[in-house]
C-alpha cells in the first residue's frame, strides 16, 4: 500500500500517470500516534511530469475515518473529501518544503515518497475540535459519569476561580501579592 505511494521520479515518462490505493488505519499509526481508530480513504495521487526537473502532484482523497469524540470518548465518523496540488522541482541539493505550493527536492533524489503528503492531507481534514452533533449523540453513560465529577466553581467580584468550600484560592492571594510589589 504505502510502496505504491512512492513515485520513481527519475524514470517517469512525461506525461500524467495516476496511482491508487485505500488507506487503513495503520497508514495512519505507522509512523507515530494518530487519533484515527479506522480509515476508509481511498486516495488518487496524479503525477504529471512537465520537463526533466518538473513536476505537477494532484491529491485526492475520499472516505472516511473514525475518531474518538472529544465529549464522550465514543467513535466518531467524519468525512474526508479533500484535495491537495503541489508543484514538485527536482534541483539543487536540499530539500525545501517552505513553500505550500511548491515542493523542492534534490536533483539527485530517483524516488518521491508522496505517502507523507498524502497522510497530512487526510489528517488535516480531521477538525480540531471533533464532538457529536448534538449532546443527544453522545454516550449517555459517559455523559452522566463525567457529569457526576464535575467541580463546581464561583467567581468572586474579580471574576477569579474561588472553591466553595476553602474560600479565596491561595495561589491567587499570592499572585496578587506579586502584583502588588
Amino acid at each position: 500500500m504505502v510502496d505504491a505511494l512512492k513515485l520513481k521520479i527519475k524514470t517517469l515518462p512525461f506525461g500524467t500517470h495516476a496511482v491508487e490505493c485505500h488507506l487503513d488505519e495503520s497508514f495512519f499509526n505507522d509512523m507515530e500516534q494518530t487519533e484515527v481508530r479506522r480509515a476508509d480513504v481511498d486516495v488518487t495521487v496524479n503525477v504529471t511530469r512537465k520537463s526533466e526537473t518538473t513536476y505537477r502532484l494532484e491529491i485526492a482523497c475520499h472516505g472516511s475515518v473514525t475518531v474518538p469524540c472529544d465529549r464522550c470518548l465514543d467513535d466518531l465518523d467524519l468525512p474526508v473529501d479533500e484535495e491537495y496540488r503541489l508543484n514538485v522541482e527536482q534541483t539543487g541539493n536540499e530539500l525545501d518544503d517552505s513553500n505550500d505550493e511548491l515542493l523542492v527536492v534534490p536533483s539527485e533524489w530517483r524516488e518521491l515518497d508522496t505517502a507523507p503528503l498524502v497522510r497530512d492531507t487526510v489528517l488535516l481534514a480531521i477538525p480540531m475540535t471533533h464532538c457529536h452533533d448534538s449532546e443527544d449523540d453522545c454516550n449517555a453513560d459517559m455523559l452522566d459519569m463525567l457529569e457526576s465529577h464535575r467541580v463546581e466553581t464561583v467567581h468572586d467580584d474579580d471574576d477569579q476561580p474561588q472553591s466553595e468550600t476553602t474560600g479565596t484560592d491561595p495561589r491567587w492571594e499570592a499572585l496578587k501579592k506579586l502584583r502588588e510589589q
